[in-house]
């Protein structure tokens, strides 16, 4: 019977054990991958879902062979087309045809500070921006936001290499306080966004009001940058390189007038001042055709200085791939920027041209450790060199426009340097080629931990993160400074002919003066998630506690100088005391959201923070910020009537959000100094034999200072018309900024509170409004995509309450008037003759050591004293920051070529001129003369013009001339050709022959064309006298390659 039994369960377990390892045996498949016309597709990627990293590609037939275990599911995808799961049972051939990916307006995401969320639900003011439009030949991508992000304005204030970033801000510049800067946030952390590596960017989003900052506390005031990095995605290993070569020209340098018409026009100004002409008809005999160029030099310094161009190279690699269980992203870029100085061939030990070289890093790695847990961690870095001249930056400049043709020769005969000077009064030839060289390392280290945990197994929905920041920066100098000694030869020989020369600079053999700086930041965040869906309404809500701590550890170039003012040596100490105590933040923040039907959207969130700046009772603010939309788009009957309408959505949101950045720590706390000026004495009077130095206020304790508070409103529009082929966001928003952090300076010490003593409030006040928004098109005609669009941000601020004194003449006050408001006299044209100097109000208040004489400028009485002084200053012009600023731009494909065009402008923005080089002759030989002056000014018989574009010619400071006017106010408007690429994309049944999956080639052109009424020098600068490094013209070959 046991036999029979035996007998019957093997004749049971032999098939089910034939099935079993049927059910595991491995199998061949192959097939071929088609677009929806039947063109076979070359490069799509064909991984088994549960095991990533065995995929394969299809080849250049669109054919794919790949070895798998029976009923396994196969996903193909491709980029640009929609991903497709297939089982794979027994079958050995599997043929796929893959859809065209269609935009849907209901699917696009965007990443705001809460994480991935559907554009569509999205109620806030949050734009996002693809990084492939953020083009530049730069390393910061700071220098593409111009006229490409609404609400962000952005200006660029110098090209030297290394430094060449733009300053930026969200919506403009809301306060006076010190803290005015956006948040900028790369992968949930502060950092610095000039550090990263534009090709590691996978979003980019900006949020600009309240609901969208409030979940950030303090830090978000002024508006956040959400950067994301790219990580590892399921699928066959992925290898990206990008190379490009860009020559960098000047856009517009200063352009100044030779010696040959230096030397006249200096005698004119000599004259008009009843003085001798300093150069004769031989001196200029002999000037004009150089017959003795030590005595009677004329060198363009310009052109002697800098070079005509200089390249700049970029490379760029990245590998990424992995499965579902983990994933990983690498990658490695380098860039080199030349600098524009000419340098001395006779130097061989070292270089004294700027350059500037950068190594990016960065290795992102995933790992599912559970079904319900993932594990993100991140490392990234740079290493930055940076080479400069010995002389410093300021001190070149100062030089090159202000040491003019004719002062001295580059070296004499008998080999000694030039010079009118030590520092700034060096020649500029000296200045950047015989000072030696400055090097400059940075080391940045950022590390990021993040724990994901899925407690669906709890409730559907409900998930923690935590995240964990410690970031390293130091940054080390070394300024190897030397001088040669500096000469100036007298205008007369000595009586054998020679040279009589003046000793202006003594010798400075070399020296090391090194310099470091250390900072280290740690981050933590912990929040808890819950999202779910009840039929048509959708619930979300987070918690979000964090704290971050800063460390600056940098040496303190002031550490061992004496200063002989108490009061500033004390303030000094205190600022060395506590640059040793931690900056730190702790909040707590939260957010719940609502919608119905994808129709309607609430949500709300607050910001509960601390701030070390406060005294108890100040240190902790609530701030609630709300905000709803209603997708109109969504409605049944919008439906029915408009069926084009794809998304049309209004929104809405107010808020408060605090900021606590000052320009002082522990405002509360009072500060003493002791001095013998202020001393007790003991014993008689008249001896100092028993004395105690006094305590006396250094600065006033003021235990109720506490946040500056800004109240937001944003009303927005959100539409995607005609099948998403338009579309566009238009937002107003409103902003009041109270309790601005000032020090009182008009205190009647009547109180018994001295001015110096710098009491401090929070007694500002400013309102800003405007708007901002984009719109674009996007279709296709024949085989031409095209898309063409535009962007504008218009922004306009008001101080509300100011300290300040009073006056009488309201226009004197800064209450009422912008933020940065430009100030200055009302010209009226030049006078005409001495008749009109008579009729004219009384101007000998301004006049220095000159006379009023005709060719001066002329003023208006503003407050009708008769009189022109202090009091006639008016707010004129708009603001040096621009308040206007708009790009346009078009991009079109056809086959393989693609074209992108981007104009970009500002408006409502202006700035004085002044300066030596725009006041000739103002500090008498020092100072070249712009070639704009040469007939544009006012000259006694020859161009007597009172709309004269420069008045008469004085030597010397003029006091009435050379001051702030409309007369040398300049509109800083600008519309500039900002960028053009052209590309071609390699064909792919050629790329795919030598194992490429795509190569494309391109050229760019940055900054082509500026079209402007100022013409002196870059209006993008903002520079009120040309002495600064010149952005580029550049002109770009790259190409890119995927494996």
């Amino acid at each position: 019977m046991r036999n029979l039994i035996f007998m019957l369960m093997l004749a049971i377990c032999i098939p089910l054990q034939m099935q079993a390892q049927d059910d595991q045996k491995t199998i061949e498949v192959t097939g071929t991958v088609t677009d929806e016309t039947g063109e076979p597709l070359i490069g799509v990627s064909v991984t088994p879902k549960e095991n990533a990293a065995l995929g394969v590609i299809t080849n250049i037939d669109g054919v794919y062979k790949i070895k798998i275990e029976a009923y396994t599911r196969l996903v193909f995808s491709y980029i640009g087309m929609e991903s497709q799961e297939v089982l794979i049972k027994e079958q050995t051939t599997q043929n796929v045809r893959l859809k065209e990916k269609k935009d849907n307006v209901i699917d696009e995401v965007v990443v705001t500070g809460t994480g991935v969320q559907k554009k569509l639900t999205v109620s806030g003011a949050v734009t996002t921006v693809d990084p492939g439009d953020l083009r530049t030949p730069t390393a910061s991508i700071t220098n593409s936001f111009a006229g490409v992000i609404p609400g962000v304005f952005a200006r660029q204030t110098t090209g030297n290499p290394g430094d060449n970033v733009s300053e930026f801000w969200i919506r403009g510049i809301s306060t006076f306080g010190a803290g005015s800067s956006a948040l900028v946030l790369v992968d949930g952390f502060e950092r610095n966004i000039n550090d990263i590596n534009p090709e590691d960017i996978e979003t980019f989003s900006v949020l600009k009001d309240a609901s969208t900052t409030a979940i950030y506390g303090s830090r978000g005031a002024n508006g956040v940058v959400l950067i994301t990095t790219k990580r590892g995605r399921d699928g066959a290993t992925r290898i990206n390189g990008k190379v490009e070569y860009s020559w960098n020209t000047r856009t517009k340098t200063p352009e100044f007038v030779d010696g040959k018409i230096y030397a006249r026009m200096m005698n004119e100004a000599l004259e008009s001042r009843d003085m001798s002409p300093a150069y004769s008809d031989d001196d200029l005999y002999l000037l004009d055709n150089q017959l003795d160029p030590e005595v009677f030099p004329n060198v363009n310094w310009m052109k002697l200085l800098l070079k005509d161009g200089a390249p700049t190279f970029r490379a760029n690699v990245d590998v990424s791939g992995g499965g579902s269980n983990a994933r990983y992203f690498a990658s490695m870029s380098y860039v080199e920027e030349g600098g524009m100085y000419n340098s001395d061939s006779a130097l061989k030990d070292y270089k004294t041209n700027a350059n500037y070289h950068r190594w990016n890093y960065r290795m992102n790695f995933d790992m599912n450790i559970t079904k319900t847990t993932l594990i993100k961690i991140g490392i990234s870095g740079a290493l930055e060199k940076q080479n400069q001249p010995g002389s410093i930056y300021d001190e070149i400049w100062k030089s090159l426009m202000g040491y003019n043709p004719i002062a001295t020769p580059v070296r004499y005969k008998n080999g000694k340097w030039g010079s009118q000077g030590t520092g700034g009064n060096n020649n500029p030839w000296v200045l950047v080629t015989q000072y030696g060289y400055r090097q400059i390392w940075k080391n940045t280290l950022n590390t990021t931990a993040e724990l994901t945990q899925d407690f669906n197994f709890i409730t559907p929905g409900l998930k923690a993160v935590v995240r964990y920041g410690y970031d390293v920066y130091t940054d080390n100098e070394n300024n190897r400074w030397k001088a040669p000694e500096g000469w100036q030869a007298e205008r007369l020989r000595d009586s054998d002919g020679d040279l009589v020369f003046t000793k202006k600079m003594d010798e400075q053999l070399m020296i090391a003066i090194p310099h470091s700086k250390g900072k280290k930041r740690e981050f933590f965040e912990a929040e808890m998630h819950y999202a779910r869906n009840f039929g048509m309404h959708q619930v979300g809500a987070i918690l979000k506690y964090s704290q971050d701590g800063t460390t600056d550890n940098s040496e303190n170039e002031w550490v061992n100088k004496k200063d002989d003012d108490p009061i500033k040596s004390m303030n000094i100490a205190f600022q060395r005391t506590i640059q040793g105590i931690d900056r730190r933040h702790q909040g707590l923040a939260g957010r719940f959201t609502y919608g119905y039907a994808n129709r309607y959207f609430v949500d709300f969130n607050f910001g509960y923070n601390g701030s070390e700046n406060f005294a108890k009772g100040k240190r902790f603010g609530f701030f609630p910020a709300y905000s709803a939309a209603w997708n109109i788009g969504e409605e049944p009957w919008i439906k029915k009537v408009a069926p084009w309408v794809d998304m049309f959505k209004v929104r809405y949101s107010y808020g408060k959000v605090g900021n606590d950045y000052l320009e002082t720590r522990f405002p509360f706390q009072g500060r003493f100094f002791t001095d013998d000026n202020d001393r007790y004495i003991y014993g008689d009077f008249g001896t100092d034999n028993f004395t105690y130095n006094g305590i006396s206020y250094l600065i006033l304790a003021n235990k109720d200072i506490t946040w500056e508070v800004a109240t937001k409103h944003d009303v927005g529009l959100d539409f995607y018309l005609f099948g998403n082929k338009f579309s566009g966001t238009v937002d107003y928003f409103r902003e009041t900024r109270n309790g601005i952090f000032m020090w009182r300076k008009y205190i009647p010490e009547i109180i018994g509170v001295s001015n110096s003593q710098q009491p401090a409030a929070n007694v500002g006040s400013v309102r800003s409004q405007g708007v901002d928004g984009n719109i674009a098109y996007s279709d296709k005609i024949g085989n031409v995509n095209f898309t063409i669009r535009g962007n504008f941000t218009y922004s306009k601020s008001k101080i509300l309450e100011y300290d300040e004194q009073y006056s009488h003449y309201g226009y004197k006050r800064s209450a009422g008037y912008r933020v940065d408001q430009t100030r200055g006299l009302v010209a009226l044209g030049l006078f005409k003759d001495y008749e009109d100097i008579r009729n004219s109000p009384d101007q000998s208040g301004l006049k220095g050591d000159f006379e009023i004489a005709p060719g001066d400028i002329k003023y208006k009485d503003v407050n009708g004293d008769g009189k022109i002084d202090d009091n006639d200053i008016v707010p004129i012009g708009s603001t040096t920051k621009p308040n206007f600023i708009y790009g346009f731009g078009a991009s079109a494909s056809w086959k393989g070529f693609d074209v992108n065009v981007l104009f970009q402008g500002v408006g409502k923005s202006s700035f004085f001129i002044n300066g030596y080089t725009v006041y000739p002759f103002s500090e008498k030989s020092w100072g070249n003369i712009l070639t704009d002056v040469v007939g544009n000014y006012w000259q006694l018989g020859k161009n007597e013009d009172v709309n004269a574009k420069y008045p008469r010619l004085t030597y010397g400071k003029n006091s009435n001339n050379n001051r702030a006017s409309t007369f040398w106010l300049r509109d800083g408007s600008y519309l500039r050709l900002k960028n053009v690429e052209i590309g071609y994309t390699l064909p792919k049944s050629l790329t795919s022959r030598i194992n490429i999956q795509n190569v494309r080639v391109y050229v760019m052109g940055t900054n082509l064309l500026t079209f402007s009424d100022f013409k002196l020098w870059d209006p993008e600068l903002g520079s009120s006298n040309g002495q600064q490094y010149p952005l580029s013209r550049t002109f770009t070959l790259g190409m890119t390659i995927n494996l």
